[in-house]
C-alpha cells in the first residue's frame, strides 16, 4: 500500500519499533504485568482474523519496554498472515532479544474459531527442547 494512501494509524503501526527504556530500579528484581486484549493477526490459511489477548510477564533487567512501542508493535501482527504458534514465539523471541530479562513469559489466548480455542505459552524456564 502506498503511504500515500495509508491512514497516519496505518502508518504509524508500519513504522513500529520497539523501543526500550532504561529500568528505574534495576537494583529491586519486580514483575511487570501487561495484557494486551485486542490482538489480531490473520490465518495463514484461510485469511480470516484470529484474536487474542497477550499477557506479558517479565522481571526486567537494565531495560524496561516502553508501552506505545509495544502496542504500535503488537498491532503490526494485525495484517500479518501467521499462525498462532509463530506469532507468540516472534513476540517472545523479539522481547528476549532486545530486553535481556530475569524472566519473561508471553501467552497468547486466542478466541474460538471453527470450535477450537488455543493458548500458547512460552517462558524462559521452559525453553529448552529435550
Amino acid at each position: 500500500m502506498l503511504d500515500f494512501f495509508m491512514r497516519y494509524g496505518e502508518k504509524t503501526v508500519r513504522r513500529a519499533r520497539l523501543e526500550l527504556w532504561d529500568n528505574p530500579c534495576p537494583e529491586r528484581a519486580y514483575d511487570i504485568n501487561i495484557t494486551f486484549p485486542e490482538f489480531t493477526c490473520l490465518c495463514p490459511r484461510s485469511g480470516y482474523p484470529d484474536f487474542a489477548t497477550i499477557t506479558i510477564n517479565y522481571v526486567p533487567d537494565r531495560k524496561i519496554v516502553e508501552l506505545k512501542s509495544l502496542k504500535l508493535y503488537l498491532n503490526s501482527f494485525r495484517s500479518s498472515y501467521i499462525s498462532h504458534e509463530e506469532a507468540i514465539n516472534r513476540i517472545y523471541s523479539e522481547l528476549e532479544k532486545k530486553l535481556k530479562p530475569g524472566f519473561l513469559e508471553v501467552t497468547g489466548d486466542f478466541n474460538p474459531r471453527g470450535n477450537v480455542k488455543t493458548i500458547i505459552r512460552v517462558c524462559s524456564d521452559n525453553t529448552s527442547k529435550d
